[in-house]
Parts: structure tokens; C-alpha cells; sequence
């Protein structure tokens, strides 16, 4: 357990140590509070609280899904990068198997994510309580956090999907094409297949899980959080499957 994390360790220190680290956090902060700028001086009356605005902030289907855009810029390159640099030997010549070094690096992507995610609730709870107060609204503190809880699970599917495509194209554009290509194509893809019930199984109908809380509810007959999250759980297995099989079985030359 102490090798593991070690490795881990190593893992958030390479990242850490890149010049590009803190820019997701810098762009977050700046999206933040230029939208808060824009909103306080445009809307007027009609602008939100302070606790309104952190949920869109943090919410899949509002500024949350420029934290997975992002999410998966980063990720794309976690395996991919080490092949093509030639730093992958390096890893596997290591004791520890290649199913541990894998899981730290997956296990770092999720503690970045995790960062992301809590930075961006941070800043926009507290831009939005400067900028608007905490006056009366449709949301408070416990629906922010609900919020950013779907908005984690939805980054977490997109990212690990990413991570997968990563591995099995040991190339960091692909990874970020495909990853990219799927999270545009959610909304287009729900809305061509929303009158057929086999399309319930498809994980575009089930990743945003904030439509059982907002009470949107789903397009699709038969859907419930459990089955959605019964649903996201077996992809998120498929894309760990795939990815962890792949580089275990892979040849590095």
C-alpha cells in the first residue's frame, strides 16, 4: 500500500510540476468571475443570488462543462504522452505491476478532478455571494453541493472514457478528439434517439443525473437515478476494462 503511494505521489508531482498545471485554475477563476461581472452589470434585478449563480457555475449543463472540457485536455495526455516521449519504459521497468501503475495514474486523474471541481465550487460560491448576496432564490448551499456532486460524476465518465481512448491510441489528439467529439454530440445524440426506449441504455441518456433532482426528469420512459447510476457504473467498468487490458497486454518496443 506504501509503494502505491508512492506511486501516486510521483504521479501528482509530474503533473504538479508542469508549467501548464494551473492553467485549467486560472481559466476557471477568470470564466468565474467574468460571467459574475457580466451578469451583476447587465442583468440588474433580474441577476441571481449568490448561491444560484455557484450552481450554475458547478452544474453539467451550465459553466460545469467547461470543467470537463478541460478535465479531459489533461487527461488525454496521461498514458498518451509517456509513449510518446519514451518515458513509458522508465515506468514499466519499475517492481510494482503494470495494473498498479495504471491505477495511480488513473487514481491522480480523479484527485485532479476532484481539485478542479472544489477550486471552481470555492471561487463560485464566493464570487457569487460578493457579487449577488444570499438573498432569497431557487437555490441554497445544499443544492450547490448536490450540484457539483452530478456535475463530479459527469466529469468522471467523460474523463475516464477519455483516459481509455488515451491508452488503447497511445496518442494525446485523438484521445482529446474523441473525448471532445462525444461530450458535443450528447445534446444532438438525446435529442435524434429520445423516442426510442432501447436508447435509455446509451450512456449520453444517463450521464447527467441532475435532471432527477432539477425535476426535469428523463426523455425516455423507465428511467430513474438508480437505473441511470446502475447504467453509468457498468460503462464506467467497460471503459476501466478496456483500458487497464490494453496496456497490460500492450508491447512497448
Amino acid at each position: 500500500m506504501r509503494s502505491f503511494g508512492n506511486l501516486v505521489t510521483n504521479e501528482w508531482l509530474k503533473m504538479f510540476k508542469k508549467k501548464s498545471f494551473f492553467v485549467p485554475y486560472a481559466l476557471v477563476a477568470a470564466m468565474i468571475m467574468f460571467v459574475a461581472y457580466m451578469l451583476n452589470s447587465f442583468a440588474g434585478e433580474d441577476s441571481s443570488t449568490g448561491f444560484e449563480f455557484a450552481k450554475m457555475v458547478v452544474a453539467s449543463k451550465g459553466m460545469g462543462q467547461i470543467l470537463t472540457m478541460l478535465a479531459i485536455v489533461v487527461t488525454a495526455g496521461s498514458v498518451a504522452k509517456e509513449h510518446s516521449l519514451g518515458t513509458i519504459k522508465l515506468l514499466l521497468i519499475r517492481a510494482q505491476s503494470r495494473t498498479t501503475i495504471l491505477a495511480s495514474k488513473y487514481v491522480v486523474i480523479l484527485l485532479y478532478i476532484l481539485s478542479l471541481t472544489a477550486f471552481a465550487l470555492i471561487v463560485g460560491i464566493t464570487t457569487g455571494v460578493i457579487m449577488f448576496g444570499t438573498g432569497e432564490g431557487s437555490a441554497n448551499l445544499q443544492d450547490v453541493l448536490v450540484a457539483a456532486g452530478y456535475g463530479l460524476i459527469y466529469t468522471l465518465m467523460y474523463v475516464t472514457f477519455t483516459f481509455a481512448v488515451g491508452i488503447v491510441t497511445k496518442s494525446t489528439g485523438p484521445a482529446i478528439g474523441i473525448g471532445m467529439f462525444m461530450l458535443i454530440i450528447e445534446s444532438l445524440v438525446t435529442q435524434l434517439l429520445a423516442g426510442y426506449a432501447w436508447a435509455k441504455y446509451l450512456p449520453f441518456f444517463n450521464v447527467d443525473l441532475s435532471i432527477y433532482s432539477d425535476g426535469l426528469g428523463s426523455m425516455i420512459p423507465g428511467m430513474s437515478l438508480t437505473f441511470s447510476s446502475i447504467v453509468l457504473a457498468v460503462y464506467l467498468l467497460l471503459f476501466l476494462v478496456t483500458g487497464f487490458v490494453t496496456f497490460k497486454k500492450r508491447d512497448v518496443a
